[in-house]
């Protein structure tokens, strides 16, 4: 690969890895913001009943770590893996939602899909993701 192609792979790696991580920090935030539409969400799609928002704020709070270590490129492997597998589940508890693409907001909800591209191909170049990352390589 020449070298404009490493610098063109590289930007759009940045890229994708900033679109994720602005999308899981406001999935996140709306657990501190917004506690009551968690539980909500916790129950709906996850089958999780009566969750106490302290727990839910420890889940933020893990998350938070989480995706800032993804945005830094850190432990690439653990943390592209991680939030892969995260919005996966995400993507594939919606299901109702995509049975039934035009009652309400159930439309949005195939955004999931390109978001779930992005995270795969993360992962899978996660080697190639080398700009503004603290660590070189997947470990």
């Amino acid at each position: 690969m020449n070298l404009n192609s490493q610098k063109r792979l590289e930007v759009s790696l940045l890229l994708l890895r900033l679109g994720v991580f602005t999308v899981m920090l406001m999935w996140t935030v709306d657990k501190f913001v917004r506690v009551d539409h968690a539980k909500v969400v916790f129950e709906k799609f996850y089958f999780l009943n009566g969750l106490e928002a302290a727990l839910l704020y420890v889940i933020g709070s893990l998350e938070l770590i989480l995706i800032f270590a993804f945005l830094l490129g850190l432990k690439k492997r653990i943390t592209y893996g991680l939030v892969l597998t995260l919005h996966a589940v995400s993507t594939f508890s919606s299901y109702k939602q995509y049975l039934n693409p035009f009652e309400g907001p159930n439309l949005l909800f195939f955004a999931a899909w390109p978001m779930l591209a992005a995270c795969c191909a993360l992962y899978l170049l996660r080697d190639s993701d080398q700009m503004f990352s603290l660590s070189k390589g997947s470990t």
